[in-house]
């Protein structure tokens, strides 16, 4: 199934609704009060549901392993949490393990494929990523002794291409990092692609993705990918914070790594899990399965995921053509002279994320003038998580208007108004 789509429709207005009473603090701030929220790239809202259902299981008096109702209870909680991230992922195989970040998760599995590979040869990342990988790469290239290959990204189009790995990637290259969807370009990357690319070269390359960016914005085929491993931070995707995942292939699972030595081969995780964070895991996909209930009318409740991946996409579109070219009457971001965005305009590969810098006005300015006027955005600059990005863009920072399915028309509207007022006309 194609990952890019140039479908935008938005959701109909009585589904969107409904959308919306499912996220806490939706329309307002406890702190701040009312407010647009356009900063789902730095996380997103989360579902009542993930609040709820994780309270309750986390005032359990109980743990696993124990011969008691409660302790059975909690280990189905746990199973079923970690079946629904399955479903999620889209893999029929490998393990999936938990972390405090998607950041750590990364770390570890790039830490554990570098220590375990054949010695000599290459590590290749690409500098578009984030630091969970383009730094983990970098920084084990440097203690196995091996090079560390930096693929450029377009700068034209703020994403990188399978052509691009191709000429990289050597036959003795280990370890290749993929970024899904960057947080700062917005542009989702062909994994599929780019992963077949290495394999021709390097078959027995291992290859690691972060899909933290990518995971709220469409549906997960690790099937299809044919890679080792695919790392999500499920605080971008709706739920609560400190509750990242990895899947692993078979292969990957059995390299040495940090493990109890009793525990099988492939167990990766370290001490107990906290069944109310798999608990929240399942009211996400209980989510998803809701609204994708919407879009198709399948039994499977993987096949109503897809859906709902789909039905989002297709509406996140809609709203970022309206920022990007505005509607009769109101001029669309683009249209101010100044305005440098960050990909084209049309491009198919966008995920919820518009990066712009304007010509003599810094972004944490603009940044507080939409705060002024109750809309929260972000500025990325030149420093540990984004300088990597920006430096080849020739950019010190960015504004980023970060979108979620649940966002309204009307919300972008809203910003529309607001940066008529900011930008300047000439």
């Amino acid at each position: 199934m194609t990952e890019t789509t140039n479908t935008a429709t938005p959701f109909p207005d009585d589904l969107l609704a409904r959308i919306r009473e499912h996220f806490l603090y939706i329309d307002h701030c406890p702190y701040s009060g009312k407010r647009v929220f356009f900063e789902n790239a730095g996380g997103s809202l989360t579902l009542k549901s993930v609040v709820q259902r994780s309270a309750e299981v986390a005032g359990l008096p109980d743990n696993e392993h124990r011969d008691n109702p409660a302790s059975l209870a909690i280990s189905r909680i746990v199973t079923q949490g970690r079946e629904d991230l399955a479903t999620f992922f889209g893999a029929t195989s490998g393990i999936i393990f938990g972390g405090e970040t998607g950041t750590e998760c990364l770390f570890r599995v790039i830490r554990a494929a570098a220590l375990s590979a054949q010695a000599g040869g290459s590590i290749v990342a690409c500098s578009v990523e984030h630091p969970a990988t383009f730094d983990a790469t970098a920084q084990w290239a440097q203690r196995t002794g091996r090079e560390w290959i930096e693929v450029p990204f377009d700068t034209h189009t703020g994403r990188v291409t399978a052509e691009e790995y191709a000429r990289h990637v050597r036959p003795d290259t280990r370890v290749a990092t993929i970024l899904h969807t960057s947080p700062v370009t917005g542009m989702a990357m062909d994994v599929a692609a780019i992963a077949r690319a290495i394999r021709r070269i390097a078959p027995e390359c291992v290859i690691i993705v972060d899909g933290i960016q990518h995971a709220p914005h469409g549906f997960l085929e690790i099937d299809a990918y044919d890679v080792d491993a695919y790392v999500i931070s499920l605080y971008k995707a709706f739920c609560r914070f400190n509750n990242g995942y990895a899947w692993v292939s078979d292969r990957l699972s059995v390299v040495e790594h940090d493990r109890l030595s009793g525990k099988p081969a492939n167990a990766w995780e370290l001490g107990s899990r906290d069944p109310s964070a798999l608990a929240g895991a399942s009211a996400v996909i209980d989510y998803l399965d809701w609204l994708g209930s919407h879009y198709t009318g399948d039994e499977s409740r993987r096949k109503r995921l897809v859906a709902a991946g789909l039905a989002m996409r297709s509406h996140e579109r809609a709203l970022m053509n309206r920022l990007l070219q505005g509607r009769s009457g109101v001029r669309g971001l683009c249209a101010y002279p100044g305005v440098r965005l960050i990909g084209q305009v049309d491009d198919p590969h966008r995920e919820g994320v518009v990066s712009f810098a304007v010509k003599d006005i810094d972004a944490k300015q603009i940044v507080a003038q939409l705060g002024d006027r109750g809309i929260r955005v972000h500025a990325r600059s030149n420093d540990v998580f984004s300088g990597n990005i920006l430096r080849p863009l020739g950019l010190d920072a960015v504004t980023r208007i970060s979108l979620a399915h649940y966002n309204s028309v009307d919300e972008i509207d809203t910003c529309l108004s607001a940066l008529a007022e900011i930008l300047p006309d000439n």
